[in-house]
C-alpha cells in the first residue's frame, strides 16, 4: 500500500497545482498576519504546518529515489548482460563494499588504456 501511496503523492506533489496551492497557502497566511497581530500563534501555525509536510515528504522522496535507483540499476544490469564484451562481474556492484568497488574501478581503468 505504501508504494502506491508514495507514487500518488509523488505525482501530486510534483504538479504545478501543488505548487500553486502551497504558494496560495503562504499568501493567505501572510495576508492574515495583520488580522492576528503577527502573533506567536499565527507564526506557529505556518511553522508547524511546514515542518509536518517536510517531515512526511522526506519519506516520500526517499521511497521515490529508492525505486528510481533500483529501476536504473536493473536497466544497467540488463545492458551489461546484453553486451558481449561487458564484465558480468559488475552486475549488482551497488551492493559491494567501497573497497571492492575501488578495486574494480581501477581494474576497468587499467584495461581501458
Amino acid at each position: 500500500m505504501f508504494p502506491r501511496l508514495a507514487r500518488a503523492v509523488e505525482h501530486t506533489a510534483g504538479s504545478p497545482w501543488a505548487f500553486a496551492a502551497a504558494a496560495l497557502t503562504i499568501l493567505v497566511w501572510a495576508a492574515t498576519g495583520p488580522l492576528f497581530g503577527w502573533s506567536d500563534t499565527w507564526q506557529l501555525v505556518i511553522n508547524t504546518g511546514t515542518t509536518v509536510v517536510t517531515f512526511l515528504m522526506v519519506f516520500i522522496l526517499q521511497a521515490t529515489q529508492t525505486r528510481d535507483t533500483s529501476a536504473i540499476q536493473l536497466k544497467l544490469d540488463e545492458l551489461i548482460l546484453a553486451t558481449r564484451t561487458a564484465r558480468n562481474a559488475v552486475i549488482g556492484a551497488e551492493e559491494l563494499e567501497a573497497q571492492t568497488l575501488d578495486a574494480m574501478r581501477q581494474d576497468i581503468q587499467r584495461s581501458s588504456r
